[in-house]
This record gives C-alpha cells, sequence and structure tokens, in this order.
C-alpha cells in the first residue's frame, strides 16, 4: 500500500512555476517593447507626412526618413524576437513609403 501526502503539504512554488512566471513576464515585456517600436514609427510617420516643401528644406525630409527607416527597422528587429517573421501586414497597416523601405537597415555615419 502506498501513502501519499495530503496536497496541504506541498509546495504552492515550483521549479516549474518559477520558469512560467520568468516567461510570463519576459513575454510581457517583449509585447510592451512592440507597442513602444509601434508608437515610435507612427510618429516618425507623421512627422514624415508632415513634411512642406514651402516651410521645411530637402536636408530636414531626408532627416524624417532617416528617423522613419531607424524606427521602421527597429520594429522589424522586435518583431522577429517576437517570433514574427512576415512584415508585410506592418508595411500595409502603417502605410510605410518606399523611400523609407529602401532604406531600412542602412547604416550610417
Amino acid at each position: 500500500m502506498s501513502v501519499r501526502p495530503p496536497q496541504s503539504f506541498r509546495q504552492s512554488f515550483s521549479a516549474e512555476g518559477g520558469v512560467n512566471v520568468l516567461e510570463y513576464e519576459l513575454m510581457s515585456e517583449r509585447a510592451s517593447s512592440l507597442g513602444r517600436n509601434g508608437l515610435k514609427v507612427e510618429s516618425a510617420l507623421s512627422a514624415l507626412k508632415a513634411w512642406n516643401p514651402d516651410r521645411h528644406s530637402a536636408e530636414q525630409r531626408e532627416t524624417l526618413i532617416n528617423e522613419a527607416s531607424d524606427a521602421v527597422w527597429g520594429l522589424f528587429v522586435q518583431r522577429e524576437i517576437c517570433g514574427l517573421r512576415n512584415n508585410k501586414d506592418i508595411v500595409q497597416r502603417y502605410a510605410i513609403p518606399g523611400e523609407v523601405l529602401a532604406r531600412v537597415g542602412i547604416i550610417r555615419k
């Protein structure tokens, strides 16, 4: 005959539970970072769309395009970290212009 200890004597935490808590925190941070990167892309693209040739210089437009491409690059990298490999939906959702996509990943001096 085997005897099992009462459930009340079992420890409420286990190694598996600790890992689950850590995994939950990591997933939460990944999602939060993904959201922050999405907001950066939105603000960079809205600044680029607000550019007006009558009020701003061509150098300012170049700067805005570079900032937008850096923000998009950061979003693409963060999505890949989260396991999302296809970026077509992001390009469509944010309406990322081709001139920005052409500069994604370029390292400038």
